[in-house]
């Protein structure tokens, strides 16, 4: 496109200044919904290309070569860039969306630590104790649907399965096992290093088998743990309603309706991630040389910890929550009705497979979280539908990093840009 002659110097380069800022934001990608890889930014520079005016190409490079030089790229992408360099995650990666559902992407690190691949933009991870997000919205669908009662003993629904040293499953209700009040210990604690069990696919028998193998931790409902356990009893209780595999009832009420595109079940023995995404690494010791851990049986999350998605669709899930577009208003009200939880950073609180968080810059965000062996994961979505969601790929090695890891999902949502 050709410029009139009445064109100043000083709002030419005025153009070219944004148009070099624009092209110089290294892991930094703005789509609209639903989020594209490909960014205006490419657009952008092809306008420029295409003219003519030579002396015009050579503002450009000059100021391309001075932004490069003070380039400082905004709150998130720093945040990311310390997780890779200061904490040692191999790579972090993000996505950010406002209230009108525009999404920005982030990188930051390496997809591979062998061949330095870069991150691919939204990769998928695996989600883990996201997971918990989904059952916990497919069991109140059934409560909506009057299927099943929230304060109705599991044993009602699971006749006997629910037996152990102080455990029985006639005292447990529906409500308890979603807000991790049961007082049944948590099979996890009893797992073999993933690095002795990554291959071993285990039933969800096989999981309660281990938990309940020992003794409750509490009498039901007069205290608060995190137990992977009740989302195990969850996912079956699912399966008992609707005569469907957990992993179909989730997909068909949750995952398609709302077009969660990048996000699935892995089937039974399936150990890989499927589509563009960055390497898992873990360490057999603390502060050990990280080892690339991304193909695993997740068979011990089930309904737990299972899902594989990408942090767009977290977003989206959790936008669509909120929104009211998965569950009646009586049953959403009763999934953000929150207690304290021990054991979880300052000020967070748990409703039903849901947390509150508060915000530094003030109010809350709804969501989760999930860690499992290669990934973590932190997001949340405000009450006015902004969302945010940041995946590293490596578990954190120590409380500072984990607590970095949580500091940068807050500045996804509280920074000024």
């Amino acid at each position: 496109m050709s410029r009139t002659s009445s064109e100043s110097k000083s709002s030419r380069r005025v153009r070219v200044l944004a148009a070099a800022a624009l092209a110089a934001l290294p892991g930094l990608v703005v789509a609209g919904t639903p989020a594209a890889a490909a960014t205006g930014l490419d657009r952008t520079a092809n306008v420029v290309r295409q003219s003519p005016d030579e002396s015009l190409s050579a503002e450009l490079a000059e100021v391309r070569d001075e932004l490069k030089r003070n380039h400082r790229p905004d709150a998130l992408q720093r945040k990311l860039d310390g997780l890779v360099e200061k904490d040692g995650f191999p790579a972090a990666l993000a996505a950010v969306r406002d209230g009108k559902g525009r999404t920005r992407h982030y990188t930051a690190g390496v997809a591979d630590l062998a061949t330095k691949a870069e991150v691919p933009v939204d990769g998928r991870v695996r989600i883990a104790s996201n997971t918990k997000m989904f059952t916990a919205v497919a069991v109140l669908q059934l409560v909506g649907e009057g299927k099943v009662d929230l304060d109705e003993p599991i044993e009602t629904y699971l006749p006997k399965v629910v037996r152990g040293k102080g455990i029985d499953g006639s005292e447990i209700t529906v409500r308890q096992l979603l807000q991790h009040t049961s007082g049944l210990p948590n099979y996890t604690r009893w797992m073999p290093s993933i690095f002795k069990s990554r291959n071993v696919y285990r039933s969800p028998q096989d999981l309660l088998d281990m938990a309940f193998a020992h003794k409750a931790s509490f009498a039901p409902g007069t205290s608060w743990e995190y137990s992977n356990t009740n989302y195990v009893l969850a996912g079956l209780l699912i399966e008992k309603v609707t005569g469907r595999p957990v992993a179909e009832v989730i997909t068909d009420r949750i995952i398609k309706p709302i077009g969660l595109r990048d996000t699935y079940w892995p089937g039974k023995g399936d150990r890989t991630i499927r589509g563009r995404h960055p390497q898992g690494y873990a360490s057999e010791q603390p502060g050990g040389k990280l080892k690339d851990i991304t193909n695993l049986d997740p068979s011990w999350g089930w309904a737990a910890g299972q899902l594989i998605g990408t942090p767009s669709d977290l977003n989206r899930f959790m936008t669509a929550l909120m929104g009211g577009k998965l569950l009646k208003p009586e049953q959403l009200a009763a999934m953000k009705h929150t207690m304290k939880a021990p054991g979880f950073p300052a000020g967070w609180e748990y409703g039903l497979g849901l947390m509150k968080m508060p915000l530094s810059c003030g109010g809350f965000i709804w969501g989760h979280g999930g860690d499992i062996d290669g990934y973590e994961t932190r997001n949340g979505v405000t009450e006015g539908g902004r969302a945010a969601t940041v995946a590293v790929t490596a578990l954190p090695p120590n409380e500072e990093a984990h607590q970095h890891v949580i500091e940068a999902m807050d500045t996804a949502l509280c920074a000024k840009r």
